[in-house]
């Protein structure tokens, strides 16, 4: 078992290393090979996209055991026309202005509960200008979603449907920096 203390957290270059993240994405999130594809090229187009970035968690040999991207929200992106009537019609899509997204944040199942994904996002959200941040989780009790609140995340909206998602999703947003702390 790996502590955090024996993995590197830092920028890489996702479209480089796009096989290898996917692989953490599938093991983490549970994608099948169809969906992978998928994601690839939405992976690459997102990070042609202004302000996109990427960290990685990686161990002492390089092997890349978690990793997470975002970018500033735009409400012309996909998920903010899927999420915006949802917040809308609560009064808050405010939260679509000026907030940097958390598009993906995975940790590879062999290294989850060690601090990496809390390493990963604030991290990565020190790093950004906008005053908030947003991002979507599927809308169960798990862990992630136990994560994201002790960082200070509040639900915005749930049972948010995306087209061929099987399952509902909730969005949930942050005043920056994030809530540090367990």
């Amino acid at each position: 078992m790996a502590a955090l203390s024996d993995v590197l957290i830092g920028p890489f270059d996702l479209a480089s290393r796009i096989d290898e993240a996917l692989t953490v994405q599938a093991l983490a999130f549970g994608l099948s090979d169809e969906e992978i594809a998928v994601r690839r090229h939405i992976v690459y187009r997102h990070m042609l996209q202004p302000g996109a970035w990427a960290l990685g968690a990686q161990t002492g040999t390089g092997r890349l055991v978690g990793f997470v991207y975002g970018m500033p929200n735009d409400r012309r992106h996909w998920w903010s026309t899927i999420v915006e009537p949802y917040l809308r019609s609560a009064g808050i899509d405010h939260w679509l202005d000026d907030s940097f997204v958390i598009t993906e944040l995975h940790v590879h199942p062999d290294f989850q509960g060690r601090g990496i994904g809390r390493s990963l996002i604030t991290s990565i959200t020190d790093g950004v200008d906008q005053p908030r941040s947003i991002l979507s989780a599927l809308d169960i009790e798990s862990p992630a979603r136990g994560l994201y609140r002790s960082l200070g995340y509040q639900d915005l909206a749930l049972q948010v449907h995306f087209p061929s998602a099987p399952s509902p999703y909730a969005v949930m947003g942050a005043p920056l920096p994030l809530l540090r702390g367990n």
